[in-house]
């Protein structure tokens, strides 16, 4: 009866997802303090979010080609996809820190930067799927 409840529905899952959530998220506060914002840009933001982007590209390409979205495949993307790597980035501080160059009459900073991460989060996504493509079919089927 369990396997028939949505993953949503699913306490151990729902728990896999929030653990994942806060490494992430730890991960992600400790890099930020270790190099903040230069000038009221944050780079360190930027590279989180373009590496969480490939790292799920990639995780995302290799669980897809391993088989349906269930049992060890369903717990890792939880686990890591939307946990680990979903507390990793924030696309809500890229959202805060343009809205406060906006606010500063920075236009060109502001747009750039928000250009610039959306572009560059699109290219490592891209490049995570291509990687994962790539080493499965260099790796053989298994």
């Amino acid at each position: 009866m369990n396997a028939a409840r949505p993953s949503h529905l699913r306490w151990h899952l729902i728990g896999l997802v929030a653990l994942g959530g806060a490494i992430g998220t730890a991960v992600r506060a400790v890099l930020a303090e270790a190099a903040p914002a230069v000038d009221g840009v944050s780079w360190t933001i930027l590279g989180i979010n373009v590496v969480g982007a490939f790292c799920l590209g990639l995780l995302l390409e290799h669980l897809a080609r391993r088989g349906p979205d269930e049992g060890r495949r369903q717990t890792v993307r939880l686990f890591v996809g939307t946990g680990v790597l979903g507390g990793f980035t924030t696309y809500s501080t890229l959202a805060d820190d343009t809205a406060r160059l906006l606010t500063d009459g920075r236009w060109g900073a502001g747009s750039g930067y928000a250009l610039l991460s959306v572009v560059l989060g699109l290219v490592a996504v891209v490049g995570g799927l291509a990687l994962a493509a790539r080493t499965r079919r260099v790796g053989g089927a298994r």
